[in-house]
């Protein structure tokens, strides 16, 4: 059962987002840790200024048991962030949590398989899309916010902005991923962004303000994974940094 909202809660929780927007975070982690708050306040009938180890041992008990240990971390750091700058007080339980150590690398495309995933891609802008993320080995929210002038042909470099940790970085810019980005700008012309979004077609993308949707390149790299018949752990969404051959 759901309970309403209570005032003192409203406020707290507002004041929690303005916080975490002042600390400079990432929109993804704003999202997380109020989602935290969200998610222990409905627990705990929106009464968490004053937990106790017992209660909080409780919730991630019960957190863990339904969600998975990122979850888990998640909802760690933002009940933490929410004391230690809203509430103003020490956290209660500094040693319940203890996720387990490992680490996975990533499933990495070999230079045959993402000739075959590019060919596959029959949508010109996702195709490009994938291209790009290969060729200067970027993760998808760094792909998705390049804009036309991050690209400096002239020194054969590509400024990333905003990457992990808040960190700007320059990557090299192969002559083939120039070619093929110059190909594509006569094709939208958006003075702006690199990948302009594919609501209302190549007509539309001049003028479009927002980027080609996360969730649709998603959707679409697990479809031509599957179609390509790539037996990765889970659909690629990390491409090798060497250069394919054209």
């Amino acid at each position: 059962m759901t309970f309403p909202s209570t005032p003192d809660f409203d406020f707290l929780y507002q004041s929690h987002l303005k916080h975490l927007k002042l600390k400079g975070l990432q929109p993804k982690t704003i999202e997380a840790y109020s989602r935290a708050i969200r998610r222990v306040g409905e627990y705990f009938d929106h009464r968490i200024d004053a937990l106790t180890e017992a209660q909080l041992t409780d919730y991630f008990t019960d957190l863990l048991a339904s969600h998975s240990w990122s979850a888990v971390k998640l909802d760690l750091y933002g009940l933490k962030f929410f004391y230690t700058h809203v509430l103003r007080q020490p956290w209660v339980a500094p040693n319940l949590i203890k996720p387990p150590k490992g680490q996975r690398l990533p499933d990495i495309l070999t230079v045959e398989e993402a000739q075959r995933l590019f060919q596959a891609t029959q949508v010109v802008s996702y195709r490009v899309f994938f291209f790009t993320l290969y060729s200067l080995g970027l993760r998808l929210g760094e792909g998705l916010r390049l804009q036309v002038g991050d690209v400096d042909a002239q020194r054969g470099r590509v400024h990333i902005r905003d990457a992990k940790g808040n960190k700007d970085r320059l990557v090299p810019l192969p002559e083939a991923t120039l070619a093929l980005l110059r190909r594509f700008w006569q094709l939208h012309r958006n003075p702006v962004l690199l990948f302009p979004n594919r609501h209302g077609g190549l007509k539309a993308a001049a003028r479009a303000i927002t980027p080609l949707d996360r969730g649709g390149v998603q959707v679409t790299l697990r479809q031509v994974a599957q179609q390509c018949g790539l037996k990765k752990r889970s659909a690629p969404t990390v491409f090798a940094t060497a250069m394919p051959p054209i």
